[in-house]
């Protein structure tokens, strides 16, 4: 092979190695994540009033925008306006709008190490502020559709996770909420 073919081998494992650098991410294999003790008797209340445990469906690891993302939460189908509830005792740490999730809140629990989201709000309790210490099975807004959700299926979007010492309100790690509620129930 003469020097001219040998650069475009040259070219081609330079590409190659750029590719594999850039645009390829290896990611390890998911890690068991023990699930976040809220304080107090350590049950979490399920987040819509009225709603049974039997009613509940896990759609955790259901793909979402077409497969390109987990759901890492679970949907709980109810009326709009039915109340969502605190599931533990905790404090208001962020509620805003997004345009995925809608009206949304983030709660969390006492002792820091677990935030619970709840997106797709229809309405915020009356007096809710960020700052703001909540009971558990206290009041916090109503099931609604807003973001992304279908307008003919009013549902709360519920997600866990785990936090580190330090993380923000929108950090930590998912934690399936299913296996929670189901125990808790």
């Amino acid at each position: 092979m003469g020097a001219r073919g040998w650069g475009g081998v040259a070219i081609a494992a330079l590409l190659c190695v750029a590719f594999a650098h850039f645009c390829v991410r290896i990611v390890p294999g998911e890690e068991a994540v023990s699930p976040p003790v809220p304080v107090d008797d350590g049950a979490l209340l399920i987040p819509v009033e009225g709603v049974p445990v039997s009613a509940l469906v896990d759609t955790f690891a259901q793909g979402r925008a077409a497969g390109a993302r987990r759901h890492d939460a679970i949907d709980i189908m109810a009326a709009r306006g039915r109340a969502v509830l605190a599931v533990a005792d905790g404090r208001i740490n962020k509620i805003f709008w997004s345009h995925d999730g809608g009206r949304t809140l983030y709660l969390r629990s006492r002792d820091g190490r677990t935030v619970y989201y709840y997106a797709h709000l229809d309405r915020y309790a009356d007096g809710l502020r960020e700052g703001q210490g909540v009971r558990r099975g206290q009041r916090l807004a109503s099931v609604g559709s807003t973001g992304n959700a279908d307008p003919a299926a009013p549902h709360l979007h519920f997600a866990v996770h785990a936090m580190q010492p330090g993380e923000s309100w929108h950090g930590g790690r998912a934690v399936n909420p299913y296996p929670l509620l189901r125990a808790a129930n």
